[in-house]
């Protein structure tokens, strides 16, 4: 077993063609269900993106979900438990902005009105944008588990289930997804893996109807920082960030940073006309993580 969460396992296994992969188990014990998710789950399937973390089958056993995809070497939670508890440091802050940057280009991607799904075009809401969420693969950034992925086809979409609610936006609160939903739960997701601590209060077991999260406490991180965290963040969808490449360009220039394409047409984080250190830290992730 690689893993265990709150809904699923993660196993280790070879398939025919010799490849290691991953196999994921997600219980689903209603029939109506299972059918709705594996619809969704197999509806993304055709989407390939390089930060888009590959699905290659997925069907149904009694009592589970299951889902073929690729190995990755660690979370992104992992990478901040290594940091703040091994190295007793912040993560590198080229390094998180690098892979908050692929990210949000597969965000972008995932999000965009451009998909092909029962004869319309339509984007796809992520709907659980979180640090155990995003893989690291060699030195790269891939989004995962899209098991709540929903299509969206104008500017407000029903949101029959919600996500993580520690990273979820107002909205869903009010039961319905905006365009802007997934950058709401980036910018929480780049605020817990820069500072170790969410921006919000936690929130009660019972929320009251209406509710509404307060103002977001954002003086853990630098006075650069803070505008454009404070306009993802925003309540009011429309006020938020065209895309989240928008969003994440400016939390760059926040560290004086710039994105670029290398040769290999990899995204790259440029400080002063130079490369910034992007060393990661996988050989001691994988030393640190349960095999």
């Amino acid at each position: 077993m690689r893993g265990r969460g709150g809904f699923a396992e993660v196993w280790e296994a070879d398939a025919p063609n010799g490849q290691t992969v991953a196999l994921k188990f997600m219980p689903s014990v209603n029939a109506t269900t299972t059918a709705r998710e594996l619809r969704s789950l197999q509806s993304l399937l055709p989407l390939k993106h390089p930060h888009l973390l590959p699905s290659y089958d997925v069907w149904c056993i009694p009592g589970y979900i299951v889902i073929v995809m690729e190995l990755a070497d660690a979370t992104l939670l992992d990478l901040l438990l290594l940091y703040h508890n091994e190295l007793g440091q912040p993560i590198e802050t080229s390094l998180l902005c690098r892979y908050l940057w692929q990210v949000a280009d597969a965000l972008d991607f995932l999000n965009a009105r451009q998909h092909d799904r029962e004869g319309r075009k339509v984007g796809f809401q992520h709907g659980d944008v979180k640090p155990n969420n995003i893989l690291i693969v060699g030195e790269t950034a891939k989004l995962s588990d899209y098991g709540l992925a929903t299509p969206t086809h104008g500017a407000v979409t029903p949101c029959p289930r919600q996500g993580t609610r520690e990273y979820a936006a107002p909205e869903i609160f009010a039961g319905y997804y905006s365009e802007r939903s997934d950058q709401f739960s980036l910018a929480v997701t780049y605020y817990v893996l820069r500072t170790g601590a969410f921006p919000f209060p936690a929130l009660p077991t019972e929320l009251p109807r209406p509710f509404s999260r307060p103002a977001p406490d954002l003086t853990l991180v630098t006075p650069a920082e803070q505008p454009p965290l404070q306009r993802a963040l925003a309540p009011v969808p429309q006020d938020r960030y065209p895309s989240c490449r928008e969003f994440m360009a400016d939390i760059l220039k926040a560290h004086r940073y710039r994105v670029v394409r290398d040769s290999d047409d990899q995204w790259l984080i440029i400080r002063d006309k130079k490369r910034s250190s992007t060393i990661t830290t996988v050989s001691l992730l994988r030393r640190s993580t349960p095999g």
